[in-house]
């Protein structure tokens, strides 16, 4: 049932709306209040799906409360109901967050479609939401080592600034879930986060796929095409394994560092953007400086804020958490019970260098599932653990 708050402090019009609403549909629950402050109090204790807020109200005005509304409860949409001589108030409340609004008197038509809109448009929200809260599970930072809780705390420091951040460390470490945390506790989290691997991208074709290309920049150039950083435009590009990037793409990176806007190839028109940018690298930039193999200059630029994710050999005591979450995680996408490790079974897995790190523990604990028996033990481990 659909929770409505009907905000207004004339009593005639809050019966008529009211049986407009409950008559409309008994999916409709209406709650009353008669002023903005006792509005509020409701808002703040309860749950309410629309908002139908009157703009002219003593002790506190619709414009004052929509403003604390979108503090409170920002998903929640609120119309906002205008006399005559507010409509002009009524046109500016949309700039500030206002769903829609209706005049007085009410157009029962136009009532009705509103707050279908406003209803059906609360229900995406809650879904998005819903949704983007599942997709970070999958970026999940397992461990309770030090090193781990360093980098979380160094997330919370800077996600929410626009400071550029350098990830480094060996293969398979979780250098993308670094990103991925960033980005989402970032203030950028409703925008796109793009990611490329500049080493699985030809040299000659990352500058067309970073900064796009107009018709007949190259041969097989056939139409317009937008690269990585337009896609990223309001949001975070993440340049995994930047250290295998070209030197010429390396030039035009940083000009978009400095600027803060981008050419496609094969056009002299500059396009404005606003990216914040996050790269990874499991090389030594330093060392690659040195041999003229990364640009100096970049490296500068990249590297406001640095962030070493370690091997899993420096964080064995992380493993039994690890095994946990890949255990759990793998029954559930094979749609099996998950399967238990017994002590012996970890320490064994805690001898291991893992010079593949997370991901090759990750792969070790699927096949150990497979394979081993309905509790796995040490003798599975050392029978199906390959290094072992």
């Amino acid at each position: 049932m659909a929770k409505i708050l009907l905000i207004e402090d004339e009593a005639a019009i809050r019966r008529v709306l009211n049986k407009i609403l409950t008559e409309e549909s008994k999916d409709y629950e209406v709650t009353e209040a008669e002023d903005g402050l006792e509005g509020m109090e409701l808002v703040k204790n309860e749950d309410f799906d629309l908002i139908l807020c009157d703009i002219k109200m003593p002790k506190m005005d619709g414009v004052e409360v929509l403003e604390a509304v979108k503090k409170v409860k920002p998903e929640v949409p609120v119309v906002m109901i205008s006399g005559h001589g507010d409509l002009d108030t009524a046109v500016n409340t949309m700039k500030l967050g206002a769903f829609d609004y209706i005049s007085k008197p009410p157009d029962l038509n136009r009532l009705l479609n509103t707050v279908r809109n406003a209803l059906d448009r609360k229900e995406l929200v809650v879904e998005n939401t819903r949704l983007k809260k599942k997709v970070s599970k999958n970026y999940q930072m397992i461990g309770e080592s030090d090193a781990i809780k360093r980098i979380k705390e160094m997330i919370e420091k800077v996600a929410h600034t626009d400071a550029r951040v350098l990830i480094t460390g060996p293969n398979g470490t979780g250098k993308e879930l670094v990103a991925h945390w960033l980005h989402q506790k970032s203030d950028r989290s409703k925008g796109p986060m793009v990611e490329v691997n500049c080493a699985a991208i030809p040299s000659e074709l990352i500058e067309s796929e970073l900064f796009g290309h107009v018709k007949g920049a190259f041969t097989s150039a056939n139409k317009d095409r937008a690269g990585k950083f337009e896609a990223a435009n309001k949001g975070t590009i993440f340049l995994d394994e930047i250290g295998d990037m070209s030197l010429s793409a390396q030039a035009k990176v940083l000009r978009a560092l400095q600027e803060n806007k981008i050419s496609r190839v094969g056009s002299d028109k500059d396009i404005k953007i606003d990216v914040r940018v996050i790269a990874a690298t499991n090389k030594d930039l330093k060392k690659e400086i040195e041999e003229n193999n990364f640009r100096e200059d970049l490296y500068h630029r990249l590297a406001v804020i640095l962030i070493e994710v370690p091997p899993l050999k420096e964080r064995k005591e992380d493993i039994p958490l690890l095994v946990d979450y890949f255990s759990e995680k793998i029954a559930q996408e094979q749609g099996t019970n998950k399967k238990e490790f017994t002590k012996e079974a970890i320490n064994v897995l805690k001898e291991n260098e893992w010079r593949g790190n997370i991901r090759e523990l990750r792969n070790v604990v699927e096949r150990l599932i497979i394979l081993g028996g309905k509790e796995i033990t040490d003798e599975d481990v050392k029978l199906f653990g390959s290094r072992f």
